[in-house]
C-alpha cells in the first residue's frame, strides 16, 4: 500500500529496485565495448600513416602533433560538458547512438581531404561525435552493476581503448602495404584518392551499423535518484559548486590520472615513428609488433586493474581506485625511461609490453573513483568533466609535445627517444604526487556524499 507523502517513510522506501540482471548487465558492457573499440581506431589510425600524410599534405611533426591531437582533442573534451548534462536528463542510449554515426561520418569524409585544414576540420568533427560517448557510457554502466564491482565493469568496456588502438596498427599496417604496392586510384565526383585516404572510409562506413546496435540497450533505471527527490536536476554551475566543496579530491584525481594519460598518448601517438627512425623498423613492422602488444597487454592491464580496485576495496581500503592510480605511476615511471634507452629493437619492443600493462592499469578504477564521488543526477557531468580535463591535458598536447620537442629541442631523427623520456618522466612523477596528495581527500568526500544521502 502506497503511503501518505506527508507521512515519514520507513527507510526501507528509500531501498533502490535490485540490480538488472548480470547477464544482460555484461550485454551492455559488451556492447558499449564494441563502441569503444570503434572509436579508438577511428582516433588512432592516423597515427601508423604519419608518413604518406607528411608527403602528400607537405606538412611537419608539429602539424602532425595537432592532427593526431589538438585537432580531435580540443572538441571532444569540451562538449563533452553539454553531452554529460544531456546524460543526466535524457536518454542515454541515443546520445550514444547519433554521437557513432556523426564520428563515423566524418571519419569516412576523411577521404576528400587534399590540404590540411580539411582534414584538421575533419577530425574535429571526429572529436565532436566522439564526446557524446563515454560520459553517457559510464553513466549507464554505473546503473548497472554495484559499487564493488563497478570497477571491474568499467575496466572491460575501457578495453576498448586497446583492443581499437591496437586494430588500428594492425589495420594501418594492411594499409601502408597497400600503398607500397599501388599508386592513387580513380573514384568517381571524388577524383584521385591516395590508399592513406581509403583506410578512413573503410574504418568509418561500418560505424552505421554499430549505432544502430546501440539501440539494443534498454535505458536501466537511474539509481540513487529516489533519495533524492523529483526535480532533483542540476545545472553546471550548481555541478560545478558540488565540484568546489570537493576540490582536493576532484582535482588531484583529474590531474594525477590526466599525466598518466599523457604518457599513454604520447608512447601511442610516436612509437611507430620512434621505431623507424631510431631502429629502422618498417612500418608494417612496427604495426604487427606494436598491433598486439598494445592490444593484448593494454587490454590486460585495464581489467587488471579494475579487479586490483575491487579486490582493494573488499580488503578494507576505501582509496583503493586512486591508489590504483598511484600504483601505476610508479611501476610506468622505470619503464617509460627504459624502452627509449635500449639499443635493440626487439628489445625496446619486448620493454613496451610491460609498459603497456601498466600504463592501462588504472584506466578502468579512475572513471569508477569519480562516478563513486558523485551524486545520482550528476554523473553524466561528473564523467564529461572528467574527460574535459584529462582529454585537454593527454589527447590535446601529448602527441603535440612530442612534436615540439622533435622539431625544436632534439631535431635529430634520433631524438624521438629523448623526447619520449623527457615526457614520460614528467607525467609519471606528476602523476605520482597529485595521486598520492589525493587518497585522503577521497575518502572524506566519500563520507561527505554518504552523509549527505542519509547513509
Amino acid at each position: 500500500m502506497q503511503q501518505d507523502d506527508a507521512e515519514p517513510r520507513p527507510a526501507q522506501t528509500l531501498e533502490e529496485e535490485p540490480y538488472p540482471s548480470p547477464v544482460y548487465a555484461w550485454y551492455v558492457v559488451g556492447v558499449l565495448m564494441i563502441v569503444y573499440v570503434l572509436s579508438f581506431v577511428d582516433r588512432q589510425i592516423l597515427s601508423l600513416i604519419v608518413g604518406p600524410v607528411k608527403k602528400d599534405l607537405g606538412v611537419n611533426d608539429t602539424q602532425m602533433g595537432l592532427l593526431m591531437g589538438f585537432s580531435f582533442a580540443m572538441f571532444y573534451s569540451i562538449l563533452g560538458v553539454p553531452f554529460g548534462w544531456l546524460a543526466d536528463q535524457k536518454s542515454r542510449r541515443s546520445i550514444i547512438a547519433v554521437g557513432v554515426a556523426v564520428w563515423s561520418f566524418m571519419t569516412a569524409a576523411c577521404v576528400v581531404a587534399r590540404q590540411f585544414w580539411q582534414l584538421f576540420l575533419l577530425r574535429v568533427g571526429v572529436g565532436i561525435g566522439e564526446a557524446a560517448l563515454s560520459p553517457a557510457a559510464y553513466s549507464l554502466i554505473t546503473d548497472y552493476f554495484p559499487r564493488h564491482r563497478l570497477a571491474t565493469a568499467i575496466s572491460v568496456y575501457g578495453m576498448g581503448i586497446y583492443i581499437g588502438s591496437g586494430l588500428a596498427f594492425l589495420l594501418g599496417g594492411v594499409v601502408v602495404g597497400f600503398t607500397a604496392k599501388s599508386g592513387p586510384i580513380e573514384w568517381p565526383f571524388f577524383g584521385e584518392i591516395r590508399p592513406w585516404q581509403l583506410v578512413f572510409f573503410a574504418v568509418g562506413a561500418p560505424g552505421l551499423l554499430i549505432a544502430a546496435l546501440v539501440y539494443t540497450i534498454r535505458e536501466p533505471l537511474r539509481r540513487g535518484m529516489k533519495r533524492l527527490g523529483p526535480n532533483s536536476q542540476v545545472s553546471f554551475p550548481q555541478f560545478m559548486r558540488y565540484v568546489n566543496q570537493n576540490a582536493a579530491a576532484v582535482w588531484c584525481h583529474h590531474l594525477g590520472f590526466a599525466l598518466l594519460a599523457f604518457l599513454g598518448y604520447a608512447t601511442i601517438s610516436w612509437v611507430a615513428e620512434f621505431f623507424k627512425r631510431v631502429h629502422g623498423w618498417t612500418v608494417q613492422d612496427i604495426a604487427y609488433s606494436y598491433g598486439f602488444a598494445i592490444m593484448i597487454f593494454g587490454a590486460a592491464g585495464i581489467t587488471s586493474g579494475g579487479m586490483l580496485a575491487d579486490w582493494l576495496s573488499r580488503k578494507g581500503y576505501r582509496d583503493a581506485k586512486v591508489r590504483t592510480g598511484l600504483i601505476a605511476a610508479l611501476v610506468s615511471l622505470p619503464l617509460a625511461i627504459a624502452f627509449p634507452l635500449i639499443p635493440n629493437g626487439t628489445l625496446a619492443m619486448v620493454m613496451v609490453c610491460p609498459l603497456a600493462f601498466a600504463n592501462a592499469l588504472p584506466f578502468g578504477a579512475a572513471p569508477a573513483a569519480m562516478q563513486e564521488m558523485m551524486p545520482a543526477n550528476m554523473r553524466g557531468q561528473a564523467g564529461a568533466f572528467y574527460l574535459l580535463v584529462v582529454n585537454l591535458i593527454s589527447i590535446g598536447c601529448a602527441a603535440t609535445t612530442v612534436g615540439f620537442l622533435n622539431d625544436k629541442v632534439f631535431p635529430e631523427p634520433t631524438g624521438i627517444a629523448k623526447s619520449l623520456i623527457v615526457v614520460g618522466v614528467v607525467s609519471t612523477i606528476g602523476a605520482a604526487i597529485f595521486l598520492y596528495c589525493g587518497l585522503k581527500p577521497f575518502v572524506r568526500s566519500l563520507d561527505r556524499l554518504k552523509q549527505s544521502e542519509g547513509r
